[in-house]
């Protein structure tokens, strides 16, 4: 059983590593960058939420460098959206309906690895929640953009929502497998409902924003008026 569901677990971090790779990929083609430019943000937005997660539960070496396997599924899906991006650009927002897919696979997959090493059910959530995003920010910052979890609609709630499912699972002893995919799919529904409906958390509201120019501008309009 233990074997099943190590590779259980194995499959969900390949599978979100592939997805947010094509993400990353994407995203780079987005910023008309080389193949190798192409390539670094494919691993990056593959690996580095598993690699925090690993690092912060004591799972050293982190997987994503001990195991070939997470080096060449990037790369794979790097070239994928290098050659063929035009076909995967196809679907409606790649990146945003990538992105959504990979965070729903890698929430519950970090959750269940914090588990696995006896983390806390607070805990475990919060590194699910992580693993998730954690690829996706290094992979915005790269390409000089605000990371899309500090501004885009219900993210890291989407990504805890389904750590959560997985933790109450978890203590209430139900089956690994179909926890997990019940976990998945309520992020992913969450987040693409919040792009659907453009649902956000408030939003902090500066000068411009109300609706009233601070006195500076006010005053430097009714010196130079045009």
């Amino acid at each position: 059983m233990n074997h099943v569901v190590g590779s259980f677990l194995l499959a969900l971090d390949l599978g979100g590593a592939f997805v947010f790779a094509l993400s990353g990929g994407m995203m780079g083609v987005r910023h008309r960058l080389d193949l190798f430019g192409v390539l670094v943000l494919s691993f990056t937005a593959a690996v580095v939420g598993g690699i925090i997660r690993d690092l912060l539960i004591g799972a050293v070496p982190p997987a994503a460098i001990g195991d070939w396997r997470y080096l060449a599924v990037p790369l794979v899906a790097g070239l994928i959206t290098f050659f063929w991006s035009p076909a995967i650009g196809r679907i409606r927002h790649p990146v945003q309906m990538l992105d959504a897919v990979g965070l729903a696979i890698f929430a519950v997959a970090g959750t269940s690895k914090a588990l696995d090493y006896h983390l806390g059910p607070v805990a475990a959530a919060m590194l699910g929640m992580l693993t998730g995003i954690g690829g996706g920010m290094v992979r915005d910052l790269l390409v000089l953009e605000v990371p899309i979890v500090l501004r885009a609609e219900l993210y890291a709630v989407a990504a805890m929502a389904g750590a959560s499912i997985v933790v109450i699972g978890r203590a209430l002893n139900l089956p690994a497998a179909p926890t997990a995919i019940c976990g998945a799919a309520v992020c992913f529904g969450l987040r693409l409902t919040a792009i659907r409906y453009d649902w956000h958390l408030p939003r902090a509201r500066d000068a411009r924003s109300a609706g009233t120019a601070p006195e500076s501008s006010t005053r430097r309009r009714r010196e130079d008026p045009e």
